[in-house]
């Protein structure tokens, strides 16, 4: 696995490929606030860190278009509350 594979973005999810296998977050919009539905990453690839890997980048893209986003997704929420640098992105 490289250190920082590629985010790929479709009209639902945010997805990164990891030896063959595509981890993602679902999504839609509201408006102008995207929000997280949930999160999957394959059996083949747990305990690697590449949902981590895969929410700090979604996260650092939003940051990057000065959007919003409300994470209704466990595994988003979670990590947002142990790195609230992201806090900041949250909206209601």
């Amino acid at each position: 696995m490289s250190d920082k594979p590629d985010l790929q973005i479709t009209p639902t999810r945010f997805e990164m490929e990891v030896d063959g296998h595509v981890a993602f977050i679902l999504y839609r919009m509201q408006g102008d606030v995207i929000e997280l539905v949930h999160t999957e990453v394959p059996a083949e690839l747990a305990g690697r860190g590449v949902g981590t890997q895969l929410v700090r980048a979604v996260l650092d893209n939003i940051r990057a278009r000065g959007a919003r986003l409300h994470p209704l997704c466990p595994f988003v929420h979670a990590y947002i509350a142990r790195h609230p640098e992201y806090a900041d992105l949250v909206t209601d």
